[in-house]
């Protein structure tokens, strides 16, 4: 079971839009739910499920917005997120923007979106590709005579409409990971005395660097395989990755593999024949979409290491020296890095020397952006910056705010999962052109000194 009723609110908890789905709930239950989101706020303890009696309020915030399934059934509340949150993506490839105004300047869409995503308090169909075949922007204008719903709802591809034709017929695959990265201890790898011996415009005196012990304390990769599909009729593609478990199905272990955890595949993925024989099949959802997701809870060796220290002198001045070391194969290029460094917040009157690249000086954030356009593996570059401080000390505590890179790598996956093939099968046997990219990128990446 899942809601009985969606709300649509805004900020001061006026009723915008809603629709009741069972009919077993007294709407005005809902004047409830403002009162105890305000007391929970001036206790400071919020709660993404409130209670009112025999009513219970299941609310996401977006934007302006509230959004509020109401119940009172031991309902699936996992459905009722993922259900909220969809409804949320929906409605913004809609308007483009979902608050207060786009859903006021379009109440027939959203009433006619609100009964064809759920009936009886079950999801229905959330797919905006399906629904925008026959809930327009213009509004739902019904043929003479009895009105036949569209071919992706009744059919077994719900995902995919017939009759789809292109002259050329393509598939894109990008392979991404994003790498999530926690490293604690990387400072302190000059000497003492380095500030005073490279104060000219040269870096005489890097010779006092000494080697930085930093463990690392988190590391995982995310990772997507998204499609952009280009193809006639109703093909059927069949994916096959270096998979552990299938190279230890097939007696194929000694080959270079990769353990997916927490695998999510689209709705047009085979389950079955997967759980069979590790086969990824499936008949594609036209245009873009993600064909599956994975987690890889692994050590990561960091693939920009950065190093740094910082130095007081007079509590008039700080210098900051930084040293980003990448560490992955030469053959390799990290593009668009952006090395955040953080400064005292009191600091001024900015001057930098770098061995590559170029800084600037973000006031509203307390950093130091350093930006290398091109960072070829193996390589090392230096950053030094030097700002004033006011003669009066600060009681903060500088440089315990973390270092965060920014960088994508393309051609290259850090785990190392490989596109083994991709098979096209189409019943009227046209040839189509596969097309694969790897990309690796920074996630949430962070490097804190000591």
């Amino acid at each position: 079971m899942s809601a009985s009723a969606i709300f649509i609110l805004d900020l001061k908890g006026k009723v915008l839009i809603s629709r009741n789905y069972m009919g077993n709930m007294d709407m005005n239950e809902i004047d409830h739910f403002m009162p105890i989101m305000m007391r929970m706020e001036e206790d400071a303890d919020t709660s993404p499920l409130v209670t009112s009696g025999s009513s219970h309020f299941l609310w996401i915030k977006h934007s302006n917005l509230y959004l509020v399934a109401m119940t009172k059934k031991n309902a699936n509340a996992a459905l009722v997120y993922s259900f909220l949150y969809k409804i949320v993506q929906v409605f913004k490839e809609y308007f483009k923007e979902l608050e207060e105004e786009s859903i006021r300047d379009n109440f027939v869409i959203v009433y006619e979106l609100m009964d064809e995503v759920m009936d009886f308090g079950f999801p229905q169909t959330t797919d905006s590709k399906i629904l925008q075949e026959y809930i327009t922007q213009q509004g739902h204008k019904l043929d003479v005579g009895a009105p036949r719903p569209p071919a992706t709802v009744t059919n077994a591809v719900s995902w995919r409409s017939e009759g789809i034709k292109y002259r050329k017929n393509e598939v894109f695959m990008d392979v991404i990971e994003s790498v999530n990265l926690l490293v604690c201890g990387t400072g302190g790898w000059w000497h003492l005395n380095w500030g005073e011996r490279a104060r000219g415009n040269d870096w005489s005196g890097i010779g006092g660097m000494v080697s930085a012990t930093g463990s690392v304390l988190r590391s995982e990769i995310m990772g997507s395989i998204k499609l952009k599909v280009v193809l006639s009729g109703m093909p059927e593609l069949r994916l096959g990755l270096n998979d552990k478990v299938l190279f230890e199905i097939t007696g194929r272990e000694k080959s270079k593999t990769v353990e997916l955890e927490d695998v999510q595949f689209h709705q047009c993925v085979r389950l079955s024949r997967f759980e069979n024989d590790r086969t990824i099949s499936f008949i594609p959802p036209d245009g873009e979409s993600e064909l599956m997701s994975y987690r890889l809870n692994t050590t990561v060796k960091p693939l920009i290491w950065i190093e740094s220290v910082i130095e007081k002198f007079s509590h008039s001045r700080v210098e900051i020296k930084v040293k980003a070391k990448s560490q992955f194969k030469s053959r390799s290029t990290a593009n668009n890095v952006a090395i955040m460094v953080p400064v005292p917040s009191d600091a001024d009157s900015p001057k930098f020397k770098t061995s590559t690249g170029s800084c600037k000086y973000l006031p509203e954030k307390s950093v130091v952006q350093w930006n290398i356009k091109s960072f070829p593996g193996g390589k090392e570059y230096m950053m030094r910056a030097h700002f004033g401080l006011p003669s009066v000390e600060s009681d903060e505590l500088e440089g315990k705010r973390p270092i965060t890179v920014n960088f994508e790598i393309p051609y290259f996956t850090v785990s190392g999962i490989q596109v083994r093939y991709l098979k096209i099968i189409e019943k009227s046997g046209y040839q189509a052109l596969p097309w694969v990219r790897y990309i690796t990128q920074s996630g949430d990446y962070q490097l804190r000194t000591n």
